[in-house]
């Protein structure tokens, strides 16, 4: 199994970042370090609390921005990361964008669209 990144575009009300992100197709949410959330004007609207693999808990805060990748644009829910955070981009958003992580050629495509 490989690492692979993908270099998106975010954007909030004070402006757009470019952010690498890791393509983590077991990790549920998008994550934006705090860094970046901060900078393009994110402002929490929820909390939640997580379960990482190893069973460890946390709590971290929800909002909501625009996504742009190479294979598509939209809105999505992210985590306001903490410090420490990096950026995730989680399977939530690959569905909202229609797209699915290929592991053997390391890319996303499009995924087959049900209407059920």
């Amino acid at each position: 199994m490989g690492i692979t990144y993908i270099v998106g575009r975010v954007r909030g009300p004070s402006g757009e970042e470019e952010v690498r992100f890791l393509v983590d197709s077991g990790a549920t949410y998008t994550v934006l370090p705090e860094k970046v959330w901060k900078r393009i004007g994110l402002t929490p609207m929820r909390e939640h609390e997580f379960v990482l693999a190893d069973g460890t808990t946390l709590k971290r805060k929800v909002s909501e921005c625009y996504i742009s990748l190479p294979q598509g644009e939209g809105h999505t829910p992210v985590v306001l990361g903490e410090a420490g955070d990096h950026a995730l981009l989680g399977i939530i958003t690959l569905k909202i964008l229609g797209l699915v992580f290929n592991p053997f050629k390391r890319t996303l495509q499009p995924m087959r669209m049900l209407l059920i």
